[in-house]
């Protein structure tokens, strides 16, 4: 299917024949091959597939945090395969924001001070930046709770912080892998919602993986891997109500499964 954000903003973020193997004593094992698509600015795309399909995989290449086996990644403008670590981490720093499972706070760090933790590793003053601090505890509906640590907080909450903190440098694109996996459902749509209002006020770039048939219904777009491959794709239109999109999301996993 045609993006409907192609031709009309740049590409934040590009995959061109994206392959990863891996060596697994005699055995190389293919899990990812021919990966091709683009993300637009403010874009939102989830990712879905079966365990073992590449998500992850795919995720941490586009993080720069895996070097793939052939193709490249290309993140506003920087080739990160052309790289050195040094470049890479720098990269990873400043234009990147990862949202992970299992939230990966500090315990002995407020929320505030987990939300600044990217500007302190990067030598920036916190106190430059505390209106963006302020406005993104605001955001995230922690504002009452910023001097709590990560004990004192629910496991929503602390998914919380640590969108506010991958929020904080404003990077070029978001990377939340599973977001939603260790919170009940209504703590993950709170964190859906708060990723679509990224999007939407912020215009912040987001790609996020997810088991979760309604959770990929927040973003614009739904790309389908599977064995390491992209097998189908849905671009939302605006007007559809979650209704309609469920609806569209489990009937191409449905679709996908009766194929193979």
């Amino acid at each position: 299917m045609e993006n409907r954000f192609k031709n009309q903003v740049p590409n934040v973020l590009e995959a061109r024949n994206l392959g990863k193997k891996y060596q697994m004593g005699e055995l190389i094992v293919e899990a990812l091959s021919g990966i091709d698509f683009e993300v637009a600015s403010g874009e939102f795309v989830a990712i879905m597939g079966p365990s073992g399909s590449g998500k992850s995989t795919l995720l941490h290449l586009l993080g720069g945090l895996d070097q793939p086996t052939e193709g490249e990644v290309t993140l506003a403008g920087q080739r990160l395969t052309h790289l050195g670590d040094k470049q890479i981490t720098l990269a990873r720093r400043r234009k990147i924001g990862f949202v992970f499972q299992f939230f990966n706070l500090l315990p002995t760090m407020t929320a505030e001070e987990n939300i600044a933790l990217p500007l302190v590793i990067d030598g920036k003053d916190k106190r430059r930046y505390q209106p963006r601090i302020d406005a993104l505890l605001a955001l995230v509906g922690l504002t009452d709770r910023r001097r709590h640590k990560p004990d004192q907080l629910s496991a929503g909450e602390q998914q919380r912080v640590a969108l506010a903190r991958a929020l904080v440098t404003e990077p070029a694109v978001i990377l939340a892998d599973e977001p939603t996996g260790n919170l009940d459902t209504k703590n993950s749509a709170a964190i859906m919602e708060l990723l679509r209002r990224s999007c939407n006020e912020l215009n912040q770039t987001m790609i996020v993986v997810t088991h979760d048939a309604l959770a990929a219904t927040y973003a614009d777009r739904v790309i389908f891997l599977k064995d390491g491959e992209i097998r189908n794709q849905i671009d939302f239109q605006k007007p559809q109500l979650m209704p309609e999109r469920l609806s569209m999301v489990i009937k191409a996993i449905e679709i996908k499964e009766a194929s193979d």
